[in-house]
């Protein structure tokens, strides 16, 4: 059963908002203050918290903060009453992250109303979607629906590339979010003196040019290159920024759904901070061997360049081909006549990817 707590000073307010709320079947916990309510709803985790504003000592604004503090509580669905009208006090309440707001006196449909979507939101937001196109459309999809964004492109489709292709420059102007749905890029910068440094390499399921279309500069970052022929979906900046910014709960799953690959990536750059080389080549090539880049046939060989691999984990060429060496000469590895790695012992090397 759904529960939904209330918390209201006023003894008539909260007993008959419960009345109402257990009539249409939902389970109602209810609080008389602000440090109650707070305790309560980390209790309980309710499914909708409906809070009044105006209460002594932690009114409905602390009540919010407290609860966005904590990680269990942060995402519940919270409603706002108010006897107030002033647009400044509802605004705050939004902007301090509050999905809705009923001002007393409230019809029984306008609170039946608001509850329910409230509790739409929420389940859409816990609701997961599958890292490929079909999950992204149906993302989309549900958006437009559910949320009214007519704004949304409806006319998505995929876009071939070929080996080497260039889907953008560092420089160019950020129109587009790109999803892969086959194939493997990769992003690498320029430095003054003129050297290339990969940045990152990313296979399907993920996504490329998030982190440029948030800059002020609004340009790329870096410059992405098809490594192997790639089918890619193509999300207009328009779109991107709908998403992240209209709605908190739409944002908050987008978010999810496009940073995996900067959550990989900080790893990564902990790992470059820390690790040894041995280490840094040992997680490369496990990265690219479970996540199914730069394969190229059934055994899951890996075709990098030895100055992408050396950029990955951050040393010189000579020094990655030498490591690739020692792996090979203690059997954890083998290379093909066309240079291509083979993992031969992926549990020595997630040892060694783990301890040195």
């Amino acid at each position: 059963m759904i529960k939904i707590l209330i918390i209201e000073d006023n003894q008539d307010v909260r007993e008959n908002t419960a009345e109402i709320l257990e009539l249409a079947n939902y389970k109602v916990c209810t609080a008389e203050d602000g440090e109650k309510g707070v305790a309560m709803a980390k209790l309980m985790q309710p499914d909708v918290i409906i809070c009044d504003i105006m209460m002594p000592e932690l009114n409905g604004y602390d009540v919010l903060i407290h609860l966005n503090k904590d990680k269990k509580t942060a995402g519940i669905p919270f409603i706002f009453l108010t006897a107030k009208t002033e647009r400044t006090d509802v605004r705050k309440g939004m902007n301090l992250g509050a999905d809705d707001y009923l001002t007393k006196p409230f019809a029984e449909n306008e609170l039946l109303d608001a509850v329910a979507s409230r509790l739409q939101k929420y389940s859409f937001l816990k609701k997961e979607f599958s890292k490929d196109i079909k999950g992204v459309n149906q993302f989309f999809n549900e958006v437009s629906m559910r949320e009214g964004m007519e704004s949304l492109s409806e006319n998505r489709s995929i876009v071939h590339f070929n080996k080497k292709d260039l889907l953008f420059m560092e420089g160019d102007a950020a129109h587009t979010l790109y999803f892969i749905q086959k194939g493997a890029i990769k992003t690498h910068k320029t430095t003054e003196s003129g050297k290339r440094l990969v940045t990152g390499l990313f296979g399907s399921g993920q996504f490329v040019g998030q982190l440029s279309l948030l800059t002020n500069s609004g340009t790329y970052g870096d410059t992405a290159t098809v490594l192997e022929e790639a089918e890619v979906f193509e999300i207009p900046k328009s779109d991107f920024t709908t998403l992240l910014f209209k709605d908190k709960l739409i944002s908050n799953k987008f978010i999810t759904m496009i940073s995996n690959d900067l959550i990989d990536l900080q790893e990564q750059l902990v790992d470059m901070a820390f690790s040894s080389v041995r280490q840094r080549l040992a997680k490369v090539l496990l990265d690219l061997y479970k996540n199914d880049i730069l394969h190229t046939s059934e055994n899951k060989a890996i075709n990098i360049s030895r100055d992408d691999l050396a950029s990955l984990i951050g040393t010189a060429t000579e020094t990655s081909i030498r490591m690739l060496t020692n792996f090979k000469d203690e059997k954890l590895l083998t290379i093909s006549v066309q240079k291509e790695i083979i993992i031969e012992d992926e549990k020595s090397l997630e040892e060694i990817a783990l301890f040195g």
